[in-house]
């Protein structure tokens, strides 16, 4: 595991202590898991995108026509 040395505003820090305490976690704990988070939702992005750039139209089209023609359930009309 490694250590950081973060700089932060004392405003900032003040947030992060109190949410920290409210949710009953250290802060070191908090931080983690909001890096985390926001790794996930990058990696997350750049993903669909890689996979939406391979996609070809036609495809997808062919999984569509697939799909049973009927008529939508009640509550799911546009």
């Amino acid at each position: 595991m490694s250590a950081l040395n973060l700089r932060l505003p004392d405003s900032i820090h003040r947030h992060i202590r109190e949410i920290a305490n409210r949710d009953g976690v250290s802060i070191n704990l908090f931080i983690t898991s909001a890096v985390s988070e926001k790794i996930s939702a990058l990696t997350t992005e750049e993903y669909i995108a890689a996979r939406a750039a391979r996609a070809r139209k036609g495809a997808y089209r062919k999984v569509l026509d697939r799909v049973s023609r009927r008529k939508p359930l009640p509550g799911d009309q546009l």
